[in-house]
């Protein structure tokens, strides 16, 4: 483009930013009657147009740009534009077609899209789109506004359309737990929240040794676990003890996450050596930590009753693990599935709470429950005083007699 062509572009980018519209179609105009070749005047001169209200006009202009030049996506984005301001949603969608071939991510062709497919009644289809593109969307705070405000408006229409399939889908599974009264309809309850869009499905993500072909259980069913009982009637003894160390002030509560110089955080910036989330171990990859056991006897004791995880050099951990006020343990996952963690809540404060996969509880003082820590899980205690619960590693209670000797073995 000579330097001159770009004087005229430059004239009418001002004019038309400075509202006048027809001073920028006339220079516009002039320029490609000499430069009939020039894309990007072609494209000015349907925005202009499209702005003054010129549907038509607009159209053959952003037509003329793709003929011209079809490998950028703006062009064949702002013709769509013009075929909807025309009322053309088919060819509206056919351009938008055309721009995210050229780039996928083109953000505004794709909310485009998905109001077009909704205006030609393929809400189903806009949907799906929409939870593709909410999937990996991420933050949206730098976004302009006028883009925010039509991301909220496509969110909220895939909420609502969320809301009534799992409205139905609910009544669906009630309907087939009354001709079923004895069947555990929890996964399929998870099933039914899935296909609604309201459930993500969050796989086993082991940071090490990944036993294969076992369920993906966020918690598992406490009737898995018969020893739970022996081990909750513990529970006023093992708070008893843990009170003790926190009125003595025992330092040997040290900071769970304590990675070494030169190690990456990722998540664990905040907590890395951080008393905000210490621990005070009974037994530590699957080392005894006498001194420790010594100051809580009983503790110990029952803890050694149970038919806790036993690899050597790796397992079991027990420990006291505190959470002080106003700390978020950051979502991660654990070492191995041959592993579950269990948990004796001693000491809850109102407003702690705990996520593993899709699932939200609160814990209750007295209550053990498992779950499967290589599935993403995160912690939370929003309260003004410390939260305390015990922790242990058990075996994942799917694994048989000989698979867990293998463990032993190999993992």
């Amino acid at each position: 483009m000579a330097d001159g062509d770009q004087d005229w572009l430059a004239k009418a980018k001002a004019a038309r930013q400075a509202g006048r519209l027809d001073e920028a179609a006339a220079l516009l105009e002039r320029l490609l009657k000499d430069q009939p070749e020039l894309a990007p005047a072609w494209n000015l001169l349907g925005l202009v147009q499209l702005e003054a209200g010129h549907g038509a006009a607009a159209a053959e202009s952003f037509q003329r740009t793709v003929a011209l030049d079809q490998a950028p996506p703006f062009g064949w984005f702002n013709l769509a534009r013009a075929m909807h301001a025309l009322g053309q949603h088919g060819a509206e969608l056919q351009a938008l077609d055309e721009a995210l071939s050229r780039d996928a991510y083109f953000l505004p062709a794709i909310v485009a899209k998905g109001r077009a497919l909704r205006t030609l009644e393929r809400d189903d289809d806009a949907c799906e789109l929409y939870r593709l593109l909410f999937e990996g969307l991420g933050d949206m705070s730098q976004f302009p506004e006028g883009l925010r405000l039509e991301l909220d408006e496509a969110r909220a229409h895939l909420d609502q359309r969320s809301e009534v399939a799992l409205n139905v889908n609910e009544r669906h599974v009630a309907q087939v737990a009354e001709r079923f009264p004895d069947a555990d309809l929890s996964r399929a309850k998870a099933f039914a929240e899935n296909a609604a869009g309201k459930r993500k499905i969050y796989q086993q993500r082991p940071t090490g040794a990944h036993f294969p072909f076992l369920p993906a259980f966020e918690f598992f069913d406490r009737r898995l676990f018969p020893w739970f009982d022996q081990l909750e009637a513990h529970t006023a003894v093992m708070r008893e003890e843990l009170l003790a160390l926190w009125a003595a002030d025992d330092p040997n509560f040290r900071p769970y996450v304590a990675r070494p110089p030169g190690t990456p955080l990722d998540q664990w910036s905040e907590l890395n050596h951080s008393p905000r989330w210490s621990a005070f171990f009974f037994w530590e990859n699957g080392r005894r930590d006498d001194a420790n056991c010594a100051r809580c006897p009983r503790t110990a004791a029952a803890i050694e009753s149970l038919p806790v995880l036993d690899i050597p050099g790796k397992g079991p951990t027990a420990m006291y693990s505190i959470l002080k006020p106003h700390t978020r343990i950051p979502p991660h996952t654990g070492t191995t599935n041959a592993r579950t963690t269990i948990h004796l809540p001693l000491v809850v404060p109102p407003g702690c709470g705990f996520r593993v996969g899709a699932e939200v509880r609160e814990w209750r003082e007295g209550e053990a429950w498992a779950f499967d820590d290589t599935i993403e899980h995160e912690a939370w205690n929003d309260s003004d005083s410390p939260r305390a619960i015990l922790i242990i590693d058990g075996w994942n209670p799917l694994l048989s007699e000989a698979e867990r000797e293998v463990v032993r073995k190999v993992g």
